[in-house]
């Protein structure tokens, strides 16, 4: 695609990125094959082509309106157009500095300004999220129907995690909401990995993998919670950390990203290379280890007798189009023992992705029903994912029971 950047546009600290982006794209339409939204919609700004065009003509110093900010802000960043697009547009990398441009020549309305501030506020900082969510459980019964539907449902405490106690170390990142939503996948992780001779250490310092700011648009805010994340992580690293586990496929994709984003960063260039280097989505880790400690009858004892076995798997889009690790789960799952279901169009969305489902609720409802249909298909007795964001988004519809899948196996064992 021939560009011609406007010389504002070329002041841009991404601006050869950008322009190499778009000159990689054929507008061959690919990609609206597999886009979501344009397939709920039809409409060709609603896919991926469409919105090249919009940035495109944007950093081409052509006007923008607030309809160009709809059609950017329905996108997902599913990269499910990155994994079908035959000449390898980084659709997601152009996506953040269009939008990042876009929102400082287009005002929002007084309540979206909020709602975004909102949830800047409080989902990365935990102790703050666990507040409302008691009192949102708490206050549910006067609420409306439709509002109360929303606050996910009480989650089992979690069990004790082991103490380390083993020479192979590896670091895990905690989540922002994941926590005070579901609370046990990480003590059920760092279970898991003690079984195969794996101690997890703590960094109390990390927090937030800067997920949430970065794609709200506060990129700056993002990144400086990267370098929070590596300066905590470090002095664990060189001590020979092996690993940074993330349960959350959402929050793995983007510490992935470190090494990119702050490449031209002189301090944290070479550091957040490392980083990402070294991230690893629980998964992985385990599709490198033996796993015949986690190998058991399920009829051993009375807690795994009880324990699903017809399940359904839900890939999240951070996992299999962002990490390109569609089939590592269902390939562990089926080692283990358990029965999977077929799930049609399992490359879809489910209408999570991040803040979406609370920033553009009707289409993320229409892709949940959508994706949970698929899902029941093949009648599971359980529902498991490999993100927080999916699990509570398809859990809150009340139907089949959803939780993340190291939480199943970890019940499985004797």
């Amino acid at each position: 695609m021939q560009t011609n950047l406007s010389d504002a546009a070329k002041t841009l600290s991404r601006a050869d990125e950008a322009e190499q982006i778009l000159r990689s794209c054929v507008h061959c339409g690919f990609c609206n094959a597999t886009c979501p939204t344009y397939q709920l919609l039809g409409n060709e700004l609603d896919g991926p082509r469409g919105r090249i065009y919009l940035i495109k003509q944007m950093l081409e110093g052509e006007p923008v309106t607030q309809t160009t900010q709809l059609h950017l802000d329905r996108c997902l960043s599913c990269r499910n157009c990155e994994t079908t697009c035959p000449s390898g547009v980084t659709y997601h990398a152009l996506l953040d500095i269009g939008r990042a441009e876009l929102e400082k020549r287009i005002g929002r309305p007084a309540s979206a300004r909020l709602l975004r501030e909102g949830l800047r506020r409080v989902i990365p900082h935990p102790a703050v999220f666990d507040a409302l969510l008691k009192t949102g459980r708490a206050m549910r019964p006067f609420l409306p129907a439709a509002l109360g539907r929303k606050i996910p449902r009480r989650s089992a405490s979690p069990k004790p995690r082991p103490a380390p106690r083993h020479p192979r170390k590896m670091l895990m990142l905690e989540g922002c909401v994941q926590p005070a939503l579901s609370p046990n996948t990480n003590a059920a992780a760092a279970r898991v990995l003690d079984r195969l001779g794996i101690s997890i250490v703590n960094a109390k310092q990390a927090g937030c993998c800067g997920a949430t700011d970065y794609h709200l648009n506060a990129q700056e805010t993002g990144l400086a919670r990267a370098r929070r994340n590596i300066d905590a992580w470090w002095p664990a690293i060189e001590a020979g950390a092996e690993a940074i586990v993330q349960t959350a496929s959402g929050c793995g994709a983007f510490v992935k990203e470190y090494g990119h984003l702050l490449r031209d960063d002189p301090h944290y260039a070479s550091k957040a290379q490392r980083v990402s280097r070294l991230a690893r989505d629980l998964v992985e880790v385990l599709n490198a280890e033996p796993l015949d400690a986690l190998r058991s009858n399920p009829q051993s004892s009375e807690e795994t007798a009880t324990a699903p076995r017809k399940i359904a798997f839900h890939c999240p889009c951070t996992l299999q189009h962002a990490q390109k690790l569609g089939g590592a789960v269902e390939s562990v799952l089926q080692k283990l023992g358990f029965d999977l279901t077929a799930v049609p169009d399992a490359h879809l969305c489910c209408g999570s992705a991040g803040t979406y489902s609370i920033t553009q609720p009707e289409l993320a409802q229409t892709l949940r029903s959508n994706r949970l249909d698929a899902l029941e298909s093949g009648r599971p007795e359980l529902i498991v994912t490999a993100n927080i964001g999916c699990q509570t988004h398809l859990d809150s519809a009340g139907r089949t029971p959803v939780s993340h899948w190291i939480e199943l196996v970890e019940a499985s064992l004797p």
